[in-house]
């Protein structure tokens, strides 16, 4: 596996650009623009909900979707999961790779939106998002391709904050959740080929720091692939 940043993905239709970033420029400018306004944007360790849904999971092919700064990834790597970490922003992607090379992990990072991403079909036995800003597209694309990743026996397992997809401000310019995708709008798609384990909000375990960090709630789906 690689430890600098490879846009380590199946050819797709879509455009890429001179650096292989797969996607839409616009988020991805977006997101390097927020991350460039710190040095670091979260808190540096693995998300509570993620340590509580996987510790005891077998390690296997893991895709992280989302993955920030890295914290997760790393996480995932040293208890022995083989990792694919996906991330629009170029700016965060360096951070985790750095970070990672600190540890002493690989990871797989592909510079890419999920949609764009044409990653392997059921190739993971687990797919985790934490708290993803996935946009949502009439065709439910993003929710379809976090399905569609999870191999037969695998693990989806999608948190988000608690009480966002029911906020709506007029006066907080840019956010509107109908604009996004929530655990419901996947619990939504899920048919007969897939077992719900978990669909619950809880008390979240609140990092030091970070953004985010004033959220106490979450969303949790953990969803497991029959066949």
């Amino acid at each position: 596996m690689a430890d600098d940043i490879t846009a380590d993905v199946l050819p797709s239709d879509n455009p890429s650009s001179a650096d292989g970033y797969v996607g839409d420029p616009a988020v991805r400018e977006e997101w390097d623009a927020r991350y460039s306004e710190r040095g670091q944007l979260w808190s540096g360790q693995p998300n509570g909900a993620l340590v509580a849904e996987v510790r005891d999971l077998a390690p296997g092919r893991v895709l992280d979707v989302g993955c920030g700064e890295g914290a997760d990834a790393i996480w995932l790597a040293r208890a022995g999961w083989d990792v694919t970490a996906l991330e629009v922003s170029g700016v965060a992607l360096g951070r985790a790779a750095a970070h990672a090379r600190d540890a002493g992990v690989s990871v797989r990072w592909v510079h890419a939106g999920l949609a764009e991403a044409a990653l392997p079909p059921a190739a993971f036995d687990l797919v985790s998002a934490q708290y993803p800003a996935l946009p949502r597209t009439p065709d439910a694309a993003a929710e379809r391709a976090l399905l569609a990743a999870v191999a037969p026996g695998g693990v989806l397992l999608l948190v988000h904050h608690a009480g966002m997809e029911e906020h709506h401000d007029p006066h907080e310019s840019g956010f509107d959740p109908a604009d996004y995708v929530w655990p419901s709008t996947v619990a939504a798609l899920l048919g007969d080929d897939w077992r719900v384990e978990v669909d619950e909000e809880r008390p979240r375990v609140i990092p030091d720091g970070g953004a985010g960090a004033h959220h106490s709630h979450d969303v949790v789906l953990r969803a497991r692939r029959l066949r």
